[in-house]
């Protein structure tokens, strides 16, 4: 039912065309929140009106920019990390491994060399072994 739900917030995302992070958030607050309570529980009260954590769209903007991205690059990171959003396996990962894997696998795809930066290593925290 998860993949259900997830698909129609995208719906609606791209229908009133929010923020990318709002997005994220959205899925986020959903996932802590059935993670922690029975559907039937208020969701704030849930959560502790803890609205802020971090996510793998903050990450990935950080990312790119240490990577000194380019359009056609960004847009594929983010369909990438979009693509996590909808499968429940990828709960079992750290946002910000997720962003690194995005950005890594975009910059590989597009510049046809698997090469991990120092500057994108620094900023990540994560070697390209731990990525590959």
């Amino acid at each position: 039912m998860r993949g259900i739900l997830i698909d129609w917030l995208i719906e609606v995302h791209y229908k009133f065309e929010l923020t990318e992070e709002t997005l994220y958030l959205t899925v986020n607050l959903v996932d802590r929140f059935l993670l922690r309570r029975p559907v039937e529980k208020e969701m704030m009260n849930t959560l502790e009106f803890n609205l802020s954590v971090p996510m793998s769209f903050v990450f990935v903007k950080r990312f790119l920019k240490a990577a000194r991205s380019y359009k056609e690059m960004e847009q594929m990171c983010f369909y990438l990390i979009d693509l996590c959003l909808v499968e429940y396996e990828m709960l079992n990962f750290p946002p910000s491994l997720l962003a690194a894997a995005g950005v890594f696998t975009a910059e590989s795809t597009l510049k046809g060399s698997k090469q991990w930066t120092k500057a994108s290593e620094f900023h990540s925290q994560y070697s390209q072994n731990h990525l590959l």
